[in-house]
């Protein structure tokens, strides 16, 4: 799950090109009501619909077709100094990914994200 810190924070636009995804996004949004709570959505070139991933909201998604492409436009370009990300398999989310954490293909930063608990306020 990935985000930006201000003042680089990004609001994104994300659709499917090809394929299908599960996206997902969560509230970091410190003193939110919804605070550590999740949506997700099935995005797919056939559906064509897409997802607004406000600022102060972690996202990710998982492909469920092979070759999937998915296209985002951001509100601000990458900045790696204000790059962050949350675990994505924390339990305390309670996403249903539909993918065993073993068998999920990640870089090396994101298998070494912080859970929600040792996040801390970033927003």
């Amino acid at each position: 799950m990935h985000f930006q810190l201000p003042p680089r924070a990004q609001a994104k636009l994300v659709r499917v090109l090809r394929g299908r995804v599960l996206d997902v996004i969560v509230d970091i949004r410190s003193g939110s009501p919804t605070y550590g709570r999740h949506e997700a959505a099935e995005l797919s070139a056939e559906n064509a619909f897409m997802l607004y991933v406000p600022t102060g909201f972690a996202h990710g998604f998982v492909t469920l077709e092979p070759n999937s492409e998915v296209a985002y436009k951001v509100t601000d370009t990458y900045a790696p100094d204000c790059d962050r990300g949350l675990g994505w398999d924390d339990p305390a989310l309670g996403i249903a990914w539909g993918v065993a954490p073993a068998a999920a293909i990640l870089s090396d930063k994101d298998r070494k994200w912080p859970r929600l608990a040792d996040l801390g306020p970033v927003f």
